[in-house]
């Protein structure tokens, strides 16, 4: 049985560090993994800090062929909808993803892998995030509702055993500028219509309430009349005048990944999501979330 990066599910840290590394011209991206792999072990849950590491899926194809399922793409273009409306591709070959209750051990967690990796990689995105109301987002509402409970976890997030890069998990990472003036100078029940669920309680509107271009129904992914779930680990992220959300979402289907952002913008049935009018993608990139077991054939004989 493969073991899956324990950060994945640590539910509960409030301070978060989201890095993405670019592999410096001519750089070896074996190297860029075995650096990656000996900073993770044994240190990854040190002072109560979690490190969960993903790679750009066409670099970890290359390193570790029988440990990535089939059809995993990099995030290559941008997401083309109705209106004229994209998200942006900007994809990168490394995320590090610190994660813990305070972030001065964050903090010296991510300066000790930016340090690590320079002389492989350059940093090309550096962004902190934190928890807003333990679980709300900042246009108000409460983030990650759908979510499965964490003994069901797993089950939507990894590779299942048996198949190649069981126990890794495909990641798609999206920041996301929010215009809350525009949000907020709504009504609550016209925030509630765009969202899907009532503000204060998180009570699922019925369809015929919240119509189809909710975020609600624009992100409920089914096939076959089955519901297709994903793991979500937002937070909140910026300054009190320029601030949003950090989307992670995992995965053990890159499709349903891909139809949620398609159905979002608009290009699976001409019907945009409500949200996206309050709200911008500035980045997005998928990663794969190796196993520990597949980590950790690329760590120095020092760290086994």
């Amino acid at each position: 049985m493969h073991v899956a990066q324990s950060g994945i599910f640590a539910l509960g840290t409030s301070s978060h560090s989201y890095l993405e590394f670019d592999l410096h011209a001519q750089g070896d991206p074996l190297m860029l993994v075995q650096v990656i792999a000996s900073l993770q072990e044994p240190r990854m849950t040190t002072g109560g800090v979690n490190l969960v590491v993903g790679f750009r899926p066409s670099l970890w194809s290359r390193i570790a062929p029988e440990e990535m399922p089939a059809g995993v793409t990099d995030f290559e273009r941008d997401v083309r909808g109705i209106d004229g409306y994209s998200m942006p591709a900007t994809q990168h070959d490394l995320w590090v993803w610190v994660a813990g209750h305070a972030y001065h051990t964050v903090f010296d967690v991510a300066r000790e892998a930016i340090a690590a990796l320079a002389p492989f990689a350059r940093l090309a995105m550096e962004v902190a995030g934190w928890t807003y109301k333990e679980s709300r987002d900042l246009t108000g509402f409460i983030d990650g509702t759908e979510n499965p409970p964490l003994s069901e976890a797993p089950e939507v997030a990894l590779i299942p055993d048996g198949s190649p890069g069981a126990g890794g998990s495909v990641v798609l990472i999206q920041q996301w500028t929010h215009d809350v003036t525009a949000f907020e100078a709504l009504a609550v029940e016209e925030q509630e219509k765009v969202i899907g669920r009532t503000k204060a309680t998180s009570i699922e509107l019925a369809e015929e309430v919240r119509g189809p271009q909710s975020h609600v129904s624009r992100t409920v992914i089914e096939e076959q009349g089955v519901e297709q779930h994903i793991f979500r680990r937002n937070t909140p992220f910026g300054t009190a005048t320029e601030h949003g959300t950090m989307f992670i979402g995992f995965s053990c289907d890159q499709q349903r990944l891909i139809r949620m952002l398609a159905r979002m913008a608009g290009a699976e049935d001409g019907i945009r999501d409500a949200l996206t009018r309050y709200t911008t993608a500035v980045s997005g990139a998928y990663y794969f979330v190796p196993s520990v077991e597949a980590l950790r054939e690329f760590a120095s004989a020092d760290d086994e």
